[in-house]
This record gives structure tokens, C-alpha cells and sequence, in this order.
């Protein structure tokens, strides 16, 4: 059995300290998105996606797998998606089947704006209080801690170890 060991007050204090900071900064991205845009978070994660897939458009599967959830998550967001005129599903394969997703002229419209006030919210809230020592630092630090929880990422992703 592995010995159980506790933590410093000083280390539980930068730990509730860095919690408290990383969900306040998702916070108030997430409501900049709500409130500058009118997207969810979730809906953002889809956009995104679909506006870095060639043609803006991709299989419901490969998107499920990319943002990393079920698919019974994903088809009711898109259905939600849908409803609201940002993507439409698009046929794939000689079958006729309705296994793709795209981007709508509006949701490209959504998307576009998107990415400039939430780039603007992420500098405003987190690039602006670093120096670039800090920024380096936390950019190698964030890479360690990635391959530690994921090992295999950067032999099953192609990405290069940070």
C-alpha cells in the first residue's frame, strides 16, 4: 500500500489558490462568450473545431473524438446548433447517411466574432499579467504536467512534447 502523505498549509494554500484563480479565468471567459456573443462555451468548443476541419466541416464521430466527448453529448448540441441556424448536417458516403457537420454562414459569422473577443478576454485576463519569462515558464510547466496525466500524447497525436 502506498504511504499516504498530506500536503504543507502553504502547498494546500497555493493549490486552493490556484484553483480558485483557474476557475474564476474560465469563468469569466466563458460569460464573455455568453455576453459579447451569445455562444456557450460548449457551442464556442464546436465552432472552433469545425472552423480548423478542412472545409469547415467534418463527420459527427471525428468531432466527437476531437472535442473529446460522447456522442449522444455531441448530436444534442449539434441538434441545439442546428436549431439556431450555425451548422448543418451534410451527407457523407454513397448511402446518403447524415453523418457529417458544417459551419453555416452564420455560424462562420459566430465563429469570427468569437475568436476576437474571446482572444481579446484571454489577453485582458491572462496574457497581459505575464512576462514572457512567466508565460515560458508556465508554457514548459503546462507541457510536464500534460506528459505526466498523458504519456503517450505526443506519440499518439503527432504533437511534440512542450
Amino acid at each position: 500500500m502506498a504511504e499516504t502523505r498530506t500536503l504543507k498549509p502553504e502547498e494546500w494554500e497555493l493549490w486552493d489558490l490556484w484553483t480558485r484563480a483557474q476557475r474564476l479565468l474560465v469563468r469569466e471567459l466563458d460569460r464573455g462568450l455568453q455576453r459579447d456573443c451569445g455562444i456557450s462555451k460548449a457551442e464556442f468548443s464546436v465552432l472552433m473545431t469545425l472552423w480548423q476541419a478542412p472545409g469547415r466541416q467534418m463527420r459527427v464521430g471525428e468531432l466527437s473524438a476531437s472535442l473529446d466527448w460522447d456522442k449522444s453529448r455531441v448530436s444534442h448540441q449539434l441538434t441545439r446548433m442546428e436549431n439556431r441556424g450555425l451548422v448543418q448536417r451534410t451527407q457523407y458516403g454513397a448511402d446518403g447517411r447524415r453523418a457529417g457537420i458544417g459551419l453555416t454562414a452564420e455560424g462562420r459569422r459566430a465563429t469570427q466574432d468569437a475568436i476576437g473577443v474571446h482572444a481579446g478576454n484571454i489577453r485582458r485576463y491572462f496574457l497581459d499579467l505575464l512576462t514572457p519569462q512567466q508565460a515560458a515558464e508556465i508554457r514548459a510547466w503546462s507541457g510536464r504536467l500534460i506528459d505526466r496525466i498523458e504519456p503517450h500524447r505526443s506519440e499518439t497525436t503527432g504533437d511534440d512534447a512542450a
